[in-house]
């Protein structure tokens, strides 16, 4: 365990390095420089250049890039992400301030995406009637192909304008979270549905299955306390791919909805090129995959404990 746990976190490690490195690289090949931006975006106030050439001096962006990126490496791992090229304010409390709207709508997306997915793939995997187990299936696919700004926007005409139900834009509290939960929870539990569904149809093929109804238990016994247990693995397996999904999506979501949060931060952060907010959010995004990854392996031998490889007795052999 020691062993297989030292791995792991070597792995993170690996990971958060790797994200770290790559946006680096791609926000310093892109052309424009984020300083001479903040000068663009006021043309009618006059700068001085050696302002510019101060505020560049200030913040690093006049040393070579290899010098940048080491600097920027090392206080990174010190816990030091810098401070925001646009703002001026640390890129720690710029992300810490912008979290909780985010990790309410991922949180609220999430549960509503668990369980409706998963109660959609119950009663497909359950119902013998072939034309309701078609209409199931077939829903997935379905709410994985829609885009999500068009979900969103097609959310906003019917709820907001013409019914008039919850706020179109910058709610808070449960009526501004549940239109954005629901448009990011569509795609999410489109992809529990699918995963679920599968490891469903596969387990009711085994062998116990057959030996349980034999017994006299009833399907949906079977189904509660035999088969669910073992189809939740692959499930489990892809949660990482939840939360990519989620992290993914609240840049778009926050952004049809005018919401504050990371992915409003995340746009804002591109758009005005500043590096080290945007290394920021990468590195957050990276943790919070790796953590979940992490903690799926640790569950995944509760939930199946045949991926636990159990040592075996040797059985002495006679001539």
């Amino acid at each position: 365990m020691a062993r297989y746990m030292t791995f792991r976190v070597l792995q993170a490690a690996g990971v958060l390095w790797a994200a770290f490195t790559a946006t680096f690289a791609v926000l310093y090949l892109l052309p424009a420089d984020p300083v001479q931006l903040a000068v663009d975006a006021s043309p009618g106030t006059p700068v001085d250049a050696v302002a510019v050439a101060e505020l560049q001096a200030r913040y690093g962006l006049d040393k070579p890039v290899w010098e940048q990126y080491w600097t920027a490496l090392t206080h990174a791992l010190r816990g030091d992400l810098g401070y925001s090229l646009t703002t001026g304010q640390t890129v720690s409390a710029a992300i810490t301030e912008a979290l909780p709207s985010t990790l309410a709508l991922a949180g609220s997306a999430l549960a509503a995406a668990v369980v409706f997915g998963a109660a959609l793939a119950l009663a497909a995997a359950y119902t013998e009637r072939r034309w309701l187990r078609a209409v199931l299936t077939a829903l997935p696919p379905v709410g994985a192909a829609m885009p999500t700004f068009w979900v969103g926007l097609l959310l906003l005409q019917v709820f907001s304008f013409q019914l008039r139900l919850v706020p179109a834009f910058g709610g808070t509290g449960f009526a501004g979270t549940v239109l954005p939960a629901v448009t990011l929870a569509v795609p999410v539990g489109a992809v529990v549905a699918q995963v679920l569904y599968s490891g469903l149809v596969t387990t009711w093929q085994q062998p116990f299955v057959a030996v349980a109804l034999a017994k006299g238990a009833s399907r949906a016994r079977v189904q509660r306390r035999h088969v669910l247990r073992a189809a939740l693995g692959p499930a489990l397996a892809v949660a990482g791919i939840w939360v990519g999904t989620v992290l993914a999506g609240s840049v778009v979501v926050e952004t049809v909805f005018a919401r504050a949060g990371i992915g409003r931060l995340t746009q804002t952060s591109v758009l005005n090129q500043d590096i080290p907010v945007v290394q920021g959010i990468v590195l957050f995004g990276a943790a919070a995959y790796v953590v979940v990854n992490l903690l799926v392996d640790l569950v995944y031998p509760l939930v199946d404990p045949r991926v636990v490889d159990r040592p075996r007795r040797k059985v002495p052999v006679h001539a």
